[in-house]
């Protein structure tokens, strides 16, 4: 399933939604905003950045309530979360980009939908499902030889992260006198993973991932190349599903 839900509070929440999977699935209740341009991709939280602005986070909620809804389930990748007195009670809500929020209208409606400001929706949470696309990792601005940080892109099946490990290059003269071994990353924020080393890293690098629900570890070999610089996105060969 995408995780990363608290029904009062969501960040990093891979969240999608399906017309394949109206009959059967479990929908609920909520609440919807929207805040940014509303033709844009939202203000990008949890270190996703820009990138939300490209598909499939600028993909497709269901709403009911209003008469400028089309009623048809659209799918979204959740990535922000809602600040403030709207989630502090009630049932989950959902703070989307102006995009997502006009795609649950009827055909040309799309701004009178978004004048509603918020929404009465459905949602049902299921396997998050990018379409071929591998698991790929953002490094941080602020990165250098010392210290990395990364935004871990495209989790497929559970959507989120328990834990994430990286391993050195070893065949440099001074890796072969330390332990060959994972380290551990601590979550700086969001979805971005980071790891004060402490002295020089040796790449290539390679990242272990273990999702939080399905404890499923997967491992990206030497996805970090040597050279690597800070603002570039390194794709690996692995995934989920």
């Amino acid at each position: 399933m995408c995780v990363g839900f608290n029904p009062k509070h969501l960040m990093k929440l891979s969240f999608m939604m399906n017309s394949s999977f109206l009959e059967g699935t479990h929908w609920s209740s909520a609440g919807a905003t929207w805040y940014g341009a509303p033709n844009g991709a939202g203000r990008g939280a949890c270190g996703y950045g820009k990138i939300v602005s490209q598909p499939p986070f600028s993909s497709m909620v269901k709403c009911t309530e209003h008469p400028r809804c089309s009623g048809k389930p659209v799918r979204v990748v959740i990535t922000d979360f809602c600040p403030g007195d709207p989630c502090s009670s009630g049932p989950a809500h959902f703070d989307l980009s102006g995009t997502a929020f006009g795609a649950m209208a009827i055909r040309g409606r799309e701004d009178e939908l978004r004048s509603a400001g918020v929404l009465e929706i459905r949602y049902a949470r299921i396997p998050c499902d990018y379409s071929g696309k591998t698991i790929a990792f953002h490094i941080d601005t602020g990165s250098n030889p010392n210290y990395i940080a990364m935004v871990i892109e495209y989790e497929e099946g559970d959507g989120d992260l328990g834990s994430v490990a990286l391993m050195e290059e070893s065949s440099g003269v001074m890796m072969k006198k330390k332990k060959h071994s994972w380290r551990t990353m601590q979550q700086s924020w969001g979805a971005v993973w980071k790891l004060d080393a402490g002295s020089q890293l040796q790449a290539p690098i390679s990242i272990k991932l273990t999702s939080r629900y399905s404890a499923k570890t997967l491992i990206a070999k030497n996805v970090i190349p040597k050279g690597w610089k800070p603002g570039s996105t390194y794709r690996s060969f692995v995934n989920y599903l």
